[in-house]
């Protein structure tokens, strides 16, 4: 059965006229065309939909059905054309998320409710996962976006930076030199030290060793964990102490102490995205994190500005 939409609209136009000449001019074609139309309708469904007589036209018990259900089956039709409209527009659909902990002290959620401001009708599904992690997932296209800490990305990853901070020592509040206000980091030689995990994240880890070394002496790594949340979790119960980046003093963990050392290292966070068949969703979605961000430029011919 061919239920032609063109026929529907005609079908319905005659049974609110009830008048074939009145719903012609409201359709703007001539009479003899829509009842052509309306007898293909009834030869498609195979009845009688209308009782036709001198006055006016009365629509059948099969009809009055077809009436009802021609409302639903045109309405639903205009929502999947809007539908597939707003998905080609970038407008809705699903952005998979990733980000590492720190994001949630440099600017992640101020980012998330422009999102949502800009992006009402797309949901955003969000998952914590260390770098390496979303490196891996972008790349295998089940992520959409990732807030990364700096690291070498694989071909078909797209990645820019977002921000550079410095990094702090992290003591726990019971610390001998917790309440000093700065700190060489040679003074911490001799202390048992938490790192962020070399498997997690090898240009931290690298880079966090670096710097002991070059203070002169080679840490004690007593714990390695994948977060820097946990990194500063595992100080504050007085499990050793760690270099995390600044943003961490923000995060409001009881019984930890964040003191400034000199150093010429830098916190880089990233954001990252797949490089080929990107959508238009998030094609939009690296264009808005641009502009929360805006040392981010999108690639070129990328996202739209």
């Amino acid at each position: 059965m061919d239920l032609d939409p063109r026929l529907l609209r005609y079908f319905i136009t005659v049974a609110e006229e009830r008048h074939f000449s009145r719903a012609a001019a409201r359709l703007h074609i001539s009479q003899p065309p829509l009842s052509y139309a309306i007898r293909q309708l009834e030869e498609n469904v195979g009845a009688r939909l209308l009782a036709r007589t001198s006055r006016h036209v009365e629509l059948t018990d099969a009809g009055q059905v077809l009436y009802r259900e021609a409302l639903i089956l045109l309405r639903q039709a205009e929502e999947v054309r809007t539908l597939v409209r707003q998905v080609d527009a970038g407008l809705r659909g699903r952005l998979r998320i990733g980000f590492v902990g720190s994001m949630l002290y440099r600017g992640l959620p101020a980012l998330l409710n422009a999102m949502r401001a800009e992006l009402p009708d797309v949901e955003h599904v969000l998952t914590e996962l260390n770098s390496h992690d979303q490196i891996e997932a972008v790349r295998r296209g089940e992520q959409d976006l990732g807030f990364i800490h700096a690291n070498p990305v694989p071909e078909g990853v797209q990645a820019r930076d977002l921000l550079a901070e410095p990094f702090v020592i992290c003591l726990p509040e019971a610390h001998p030199l917790a309440r000093r206000r700065s700190l060489r980091l040679a003074e911490l030689a001799s202390d048992d030290f938490v790192f962020f995990a070399r498997a997690a994240s090898p240009s931290y880890y690298e880079t966090v060793l670096s710097m002991c070394v070059s203070a002169g002496f080679m840490p004690a790594i007593r714990h390695e964990v994948r977060h820097w949340l946990s990194v500063a979790s595992l100080v504050s119960q007085g499990l050793g102490v760690s270099i995390v980046p600044a943003c961490l003093s923000r995060s409001g963990l009881a019984g930890t102490r964040f003191i400034a050392f000199e150093h010429q290292a830098r916190s880089v966070s990233q954001v990252i995205w797949p490089d080929a068949s990107r959508s238009p969703l998030q094609e939009r979605a690296v264009a808005l994190v641009a502009r929360q961000f805006p040392s981010v430029e999108p690639p070129a011919g990328g996202a739209p500005a």
